[in-house]
């Protein structure tokens, strides 16, 4: 009996830990994309080595980030209003295609001798216009491939999981790779990825859904959309905090190869290693936040993970051993995709429906926007104090943002209730009978 009890306990478990994928589009989707994205971590691991190989330098590793993600800062908020007036199945279909085009040709280049830094700068532009026009629509796509609105918050947290599983095996395989054939294969590979998560876009049927207003002007569907982000406080204060880690904290990956080679004196293989780390301990962040029934208590889990991250990072600026850089790059993925993920789910649990594709662009923006700025800076910085002391700059700051937010997390949970107790999230109190929540 105690043996069929335990098995019937993990079984029921297993189902609400994947719940999202009883949807038939949500699971061409997680397919699809699961293949997808190890292609994309493979590409992001080979161009960050090729970076280096051909220059050396820790600021055009910098500049490369930032060219492939202002394009995102710049246009998200605008595509954001599109997404929520255009077909999203229809624009995921066409930026996967031209993602698959834009690794062919770095492919191209890096097999026959020809790829300079310049080449890889233009197609990093490229890539980011197209990725401004894809985040903001796969962002708000999400709920559209369920039947389900209360399994929202388990999709994102696969969502996570998918990326984070990719995380943990694309940069190994990269490392593989770029040790034994180069970095052009590791190209190759990603572009012939797309196929399978283009193959899945068209063969899903997804029901009309209600679109903003096409009569609506650009700029008035932009200001609506900043007006709700930024007067509601939840949503705010989340997507400042999103903003802040993007900025100081996250481009500390731009400093791996550096920290591989300089000062653990690594190689490609341990580059790849310690991006495997942090996607272990993203990975297993995202299984816990799978196995929540509800989205009471992510603001707690966005205050204690951002603040891990920020603890993570300044330790990492003091490590020489690589089974301590592992452990902490371990502990830094863990946080960083609880806190995203966790900021994530409420903010789309809380957003008016019209407003999604336009709300997330803005979270969008907060984080990948700030990402090449912070690229940008952490290169600089880097080339200037070194890669130690720029860790635990960006780092502190990370600390004292999720110290901020903690701060204000009671406000933020009165202003949330309401909205909860509307959706059926929570159930109706009276003031006089309200007690302290977890939410």
């Amino acid at each position: 009996m105690k043996l069929s009890h335990y098995l019937q306990e993990i079984a029921t478990a297993g189902k609400l830990l994947t719940r999202a994928l009883h949807h038939r589009n949500y699971r061409l989707f997680f397919a699809g994309q699961s293949v997808s994205l190890i292609g994309t971590w493979i590409q992001q691991i080979a161009m960050s080595w090729l970076v280096y190989r051909l220059t050396g330098s820790a600021f055009l590793l910098g500049l490369i980030g930032f060219t492939s993600q202002i394009p995102l800062f710049l246009l998200a908020p605008l595509t954001g209003v599109l997404a929520d007036r255009w077909n999203r199945q229809h624009v995921l279909i066409w930026t996967q295609a031209l993602s698959m085009v834009q690794a062919a040709l770095i492919y191209a280049l890096v097999v026959t001798g020809t790829v300079q830094v310049s080449h890889l700068i233009v197609l990093s532009i490229f890539l980011g216009i197209v990725n401004a026009a894809d985040v903001p629509a796969r962002q708000a796509f999400v709920l559209e491939m369920l039947d389900k609105r209360e399994d929202l918050g388990n999709a994102i947290a696969l969502n996570s999981s998918m990326f984070n599983g990719a995380r943990l095996v694309g940069p190994a395989i990269a490392g593989l790779m770029i040790a034994s054939v180069g970095e052009g294969t590791c190209f190759l590979i990603n572009a012939i990825s797309y196929v399978g998560v283009i193959a899945a876009l068209a063969a899903m049927k997804v029901k009309p859904r209600e679109r903003a207003a096409k009569n609506t002007r650009l700029l008035q569907g932009l200001r609506e959309g900043f007006s709700y982000a930024y007067g509601f406080l939840p949503i705010r204060a989340i997507l400042l905090l999103v903003a802040l880690v993007s900025l100081t904290g996250m481009p500390y990956i731009v400093l791996m190869p550096v920290l591989a080679k300089d000062i653990l004196h690594g190689g490609a293989h341990t580059f790849g290693f310690l991006m495997s780390a942090s996607g272990v301990g993203a990975l297993a962040s995202t299984i816990y936040l799978a196995s929540r029934k509800s989205v009471l208590g992510l603001g707690r889990i966005i205050h204690l993970a951002s603040g891990l991250f920020g603890i993570a990072v300044m330790a990492l600026s003091f490590s020489r051993a690589v089974w301590v850089a592992a452990l902490l790059t371990f502990m830094a993925g863990l946080g960083l995709i609880a806190q995203l993920a966790s900021s994530n789910t409420i903010v789309q649990t809380l957003v008016e429906e019209d407003k999604r594709g336009r709300i997330m662009s803005i979270y969008a923006m907060s984080l990948m926007g700030m990402m090449p700025f912070g690229s940008l800076l952490t290169g600089a910085l880097a080339s200037r104090i070194g890669v130690p002391y720029t860790l635990l700059v960006g780092g502190a700051i990370c600390l004292l943002g999720s110290t901020l937010f903690g701060r204000k997390l009671h406000l933020i949970r009165e202003v949330a209730r309401p909205v909860y107790e509307q959706m059926g999230i929570l159930p109706h109190t009276p003031p006089e009978m309200e007690t302290p929540t977890r939410y």
